[in-house]
């Protein structure tokens, strides 16, 4: 039986794609559910080995297409990455992110004073500003340790 987390992000995927007019099909579900799933920030190529084991044919295009379309409408946002592949994140949430350099985990934390960073006023004419998210790089606690 599914929780009411995962019915409330298949509804919201649901409005999302008859809103935009995009079919509601098996792969594109199985597509979204692998990454909702994931906790770590997947990769295209993570989502396709998750995916084709229930959908054998489908193929690495389709499945990058579709996340890529996935982060158009809003139903996930890609996540910027200091190395590797892109990378989605279905977290539509305000947060930030700890990039661990050695590994390449991705970390979500929130922080209230990094919600509420002022954009330069030198910027503000030529730009709008659609999204503000703080990156911090460094080293994740398992790679120090291994140090």
């Amino acid at each position: 039986m599914q929780d009411n987390g995962h019915r409330t992000n298949l509804n919201m995927f649901i409005e999302k794609c008859k809103q935009h007019n995009l079919k509601v099909t098996p792969q594109r579900i199985s597509i979204h559910r692998a990454v909702i799933q994931s906790m770590n920030h997947p990769s295209a190529d993570e989502i396709f080995q998750i995916v084709k084991k229930e959908f054998p044919n489908i193929s690495f295009d389709t499945v990058n297409r579709t996340l890529l379309t996935f982060s158009q409408i809003g139903i996930l946002k890609i996540v910027e990455s200091f190395r590797g592949a892109r990378r989605f994140d279905p977290n539509l949430a305000n947060h930030h992110h700890l990039h661990c350099i050695d590994c390449g985990k991705i970390i979500d934390f929130n922080n209230e004073n990094y919600d509420q960073l002022e954009v330069p006023r030198n910027i503000q004419p030529g730009f709008t500003v659609l999204n503000k998210r703080v990156v911090l790089s460094g080293i994740c606690k398992e790679c120090h340790n291994k140090k």
